[in-house]
């Protein structure tokens, strides 16, 4: 199976390799696809700005949280959270299970948590920061000029996008739709159910009124 990425500057360690197989297994190929050029511009955007593999950061750990990333939109991943937390948990589980220590597991589960917050992420560690940065290039997030020049033409070619933004968006909002409680309002779920029903979000003052702690009652605003 790894012959097809031959071409890709990918890790060829036996756990990166083993979680390339994983990958390919349970995901739908147009996030798969997505997941090895989230890696590929992470890497890349990293590379623009002085960041190199081995010597700033550990490669295997980016690579395992961007193939990982989306585990959570896999029938195997679609569990009762968000999809970001059922991906780095699963990503968790498998790794543990191979043996990885509990603190580079926990990095990746970082990476994968935290990658739909892209301002809290771009603080971390590169590991971290690269997997949010190359997801966000990869889906149009994020300036596309932040890449070298022929590098994301390059990428396509080897793995071609098949729809991914689409299918992506679908994936997420029939999990939702499915199962609620995974797309709470105002996060990305939440919003992109949001846009594909029409469905109204509590306001700020609603969500006081549903709690039950009253603070609205009597309150007048100063000035």
């Amino acid at each position: 199976m790894t012959d097809d990425y031959e071409e890709l500057p990918l890790p060829r360690t036996a756990l990166a390799l083993e979680a390339l197989r994983h990958a390919k297994r349970i995901e739908y190929p147009a996030i798969f696809n997505h997941s090895l050029r989230t890696y590929l511009h992470g890497r890349a955007f990293g590379e623009r700005r002085g960041l190199l593999p081995g010597r700033d950061y550990d490669d295997e750990l980016l690579f395992l949280g961007c193939v990982l990333h989306d585990a959570g939109l896999t029938p195997e991943g679609d569990g009762d959270q968000s999809f970001d937390l059922d991906g780095a948990d699963l990503a968790a589980r498998f790794l543990t299970e191979r043996g990885m220590p509990a603190d580079r597991v926990e990095i990746v589960w970082d990476a994968i948590a935290l990658h739909l917050h892209h301002d809290l992420a771009m603080r971390k560690r590169p590991e971290i920061a690269l997997v949010t940065a190359g997801a966000a290039l990869d889906l149009g997030l994020d300036d596309p000029r932040a890449l070298p020049p022929g590098h994301a033409e390059r990428v396509h070619a080897a793995l071609p996008r098949l729809h991914a933004a689409a299918v992506l968006h679908d994936t997420i909002v029939g999990q939702a739709l499915a199962k609620p409680h995974k797309a709470p309002p105002f996060g990305l779920p939440g919003e992109l159910v949001r846009q594909a029903t029409g469905a109204a979000w509590p306001t700020w003052e609603e969500l006081d009124r549903t709690a039950g702690w009253n603070d609205y009652d009597g309150y007048r605003p100063e000035g």
